[in-house]
């Protein structure tokens, strides 16, 4: 992270927190002002400020910078991603299983980042974050719908939507005993107390529901289900679903015990995405086709004309919305 030029001075125009008054005086997000004044770029009557909650009064002295990202290094990338939609302000991409979507001390190799990278797909900030457009996350091992946004407004706005629920995704799982019943889980989750790798059921989590319902039953005793979230915890329907004794096929990390040799990953896709464009105001849909290892183990152990006809992604809001409708 490098200074991008000298400190600039403004006067506040009204009292209140610092965030919310730098905000309005450099028409750019809230959440972007508070990340420069934590980095160290701002000052108030000649003093640095770390707090966005500072208080200031009309008068004073704001005094800000802003920071260039330091480059990414190159790496080299050796998969491609799918491009299910794309326009001037995002894209919609159908991650493939086993990709890692940011970087980190312990990923090895190219992330969905590095591919960003190499798209041309990197958005300014104000403090020098780096940052790629990502709005939301998807485990490693699941595939699907992920939504990138290519200018700052649009990566807000689809912020925004997240955070109220208006944009969101339909996932399609395989487990490995049918459920009883369509069913809607409310646990909290937290990190498990004895396992940092998992997540858990634990009192005093943050508050989470998830909706399933049944599709089809395979002939091995598996069966396919959608999840529709109502929160976004980290392995949200994995611990949902651990919480009713199943277990998603692959998901090892949760207790599945592979009856028939091994499954390769977690049988987990996000195969329907919809959000309110930032720009047009208009309902998008994306749908994600299943990808080639689910397809066949469906085509292997199911009937496909009940497949096809049940894990319809444009219909599956409707589906959750009439079985649910007196929940």
């Amino acid at each position: 992270m490098e200074e991008n030029e000298a400190f600039q001075l403004k006067v506040a125009s009204r009292s209140g927190r610092l965030d919310k008054v730098l905000s309005e005086i450099l028409e750019e997000s809230r959440s972007q002002v508070a990340k420069l004044i934590e980095a160290g770029g701002v000052e108030v009557e000649g003093c640095p400020v770390t707090k966005p909650s500072h208080k200031v009064t009309a008068g004073e002295q704001i005094a800000y910078r802003f920071f260039d990202v330091s480059p990414r290094e190159e790496i080299p990338v050796e998969f491609d991603v799918p491009v299910l939609y794309e326009d001037a302000s995002l894209m919609v991409l159908n991650k493939p299983a086993g990709v890692v979507v940011h970087p980190a001390p312990s990923v090895r190799g190219a992330t969905l980042v590095d591919w960003l990278v190499r798209r041309g797909i990197s958005l300014s900030t104000l403090s020098g974050e780096e940052r790629h457009g990502i709005v939301h996350r998807l485990d490693k091992e699941t595939s699907g719908a992920i939504v990138i946004a290519k200018d700052n407004a649009t990566h807000q706005a689809l912020s925004d939507e997240l955070k109220s629920r208006e944009m969101g995704r339909y996932y399609l799982a395989i487990i490995d005993h049918p459920l009883r019943e369509d069913v809607r889980v409310e646990k909290p989750i937290a990190r498990h107390p004895k396992n940092r790798l998992r997540m858990g059921i634990v009192e005093g989590g943050r508050w989470a529901r998830t909706d399933f319902i049944k599709l089809a039953e395979g002939r091995n005793g598996t069966e396919l289900i959608a999840a529709r979230l109502h929160t976004g915890r980290t392995h949200q329907i994995r611990v949902h679903l651990e919480s009713l004794g199943r277990h998603i096929l692959g998901d090892t990390l949760y207790g599945f015990k592979s009856r028939e040799g091994r499954i390769p990953r977690v049988f987990l896709h996000a195969a329907w995405l919809y959000l309110t464009h930032p720009m047009t105001g208009e309902r998008l849909e994306v749908a994600a086709p299943l990808p080639e290892d689910m397809r066949h183990y469906l085509e292997k152990h199911y009937e496909r004309s009940t497949v096809d006809e049940k894990a319809i992604p444009g219909l599956l809001g409707t589906e959750f919305d009439r079985r649910f409708a007196d929940r």
